[in-house]
């Protein structure tokens, strides 16, 4: 297993499997909006992006707060879905040997194919894109047969979805979420 990281994506939503939000407010100090981080914040969570294991006494030293109100302002980050604290693993070596992007043309509104293909559990990420594509989707299967059902039997079965191009990863060369705050 890989090191555990503070995962965050402009955007995304992460924090749940289908990207939403709850919408609360504030996630830090007097941050009014969930989507804005104050410094204290983003020094958070660049401190767990270094080290996700870190305590929240060592991160508190860091920053210069108290432990209790770094745990709590972590916890508010996880709630509104600026964060999640995940095992990053290196999937060939836990039984993912079938990995893909897979490049989706759609038909109608591109927003709505990406929401169907968001709410598929097995699908990992989704994001929407110019260029090409009007969505990329990333899969990480067992094997080349669950690939080609997840392609053949669910992608492309998915109302909007035009065409699809696939793009089997060969070997995982660089993987990191320590990009830091803005």
């Amino acid at each position: 297993m890989r090191d555990t990281v503070a995962s965050t994506r402009s955007g995304s939503g992460l924090g749940s499997k289908d990207g939403a939000r709850d919408g609360s407010g504030d996630v830090g100090g007097s941050t009014p909006s969930a989507g804005v981080l104050d410094d204290i914040n983003k020094s958070i969570v660049e401190e767990l992006q270094q080290d996700g294991r870190r305590t929240y006494g060592s991160i508190a030293t860091a920053v210069g707060l108290s432990e209790a109100a770094v745990r709590q302002r972590v916890q508010k980050m996880r709630d509104a879905g600026v964060m999640q604290i995940v095992a990053v693993t290196d999937p060939l070596q836990v039984g993912f040997r079938s990995q893909a992007m897979v490049g989706v043309r759609a038909d109608g509104d591109a927003r709505e194919v990406a929401d169907r293909l968001a709410a598929i559990d097995a699908i990992d990420y989704v994001v929407m894109v110019t260029g090409s594509y009007d969505i990329l989707v990333e899969l990480v299967c067992e094997d080349e047969d669950r690939l080609l059902d997840l392609i053949n039997g669910v992608i492309r079965q998915t109302p909007g979805v035009r065409d699809t191009e696939i793009f089997m990863y060969l070997k995982l060369k660089k993987q990191t979420y320590t990009w830091g705050t803005r």
